[in-house]
């Protein structure tokens, strides 16, 4: 067992070891970078940036591309209503709107109730 668990730890390390021998930094694709321009350390004159000179990420395209990401799903699309295209004045909830053409006038559904007798036999 320990000596199972020392081999893996020894082809781990070697691995490790190999990955970052070849990693090599100009085989990675370009990007816009980061915002830092040509800045420089003032001690040591060596560059601030990974990418000195390089754009921005965030573009103007990028920002567009970001504002028109949601534009389908968001946009109401309302069906036209041919009924709402008589209505004059909406004066507020519980009250008729004043509408275009002729009034027809609405009879309220009950014009007189019974009574239910409180002690039925």
């Amino acid at each position: 067992m320990k000596t199972s668990l020392i081999l893996f730890s020894v082809m781990a390390f070697v691995l490790a070891t190999v990955v970052l021998v070849f990693a090599n930094p100009g085989m990675l694709p370009k990007h816009p970078g980061y915002p830092m321009g040509k800045a420089v350390d003032p001690v040591k004159g060596q560059p601030l940036a990974n990418d000195p000179g390089e754009t921005n990420a965030t573009g103007e395209r990028s920002l567009l591309n970001a504002s028109a990401f949601d534009d389908a799903h968001v946009k109401q699309n309302l069906s036209v209503n041919q009924n709402d295209q008589r209505i004059l004045e909406k004066p507020g909830a519980g009250v008729l709107p004043k509408v275009q053409g002729p009034n027809i006038k609405i009879e309220p559904p009950v014009k007189e109730a019974t009574r239910a007798n409180a002690n039925p036999q």
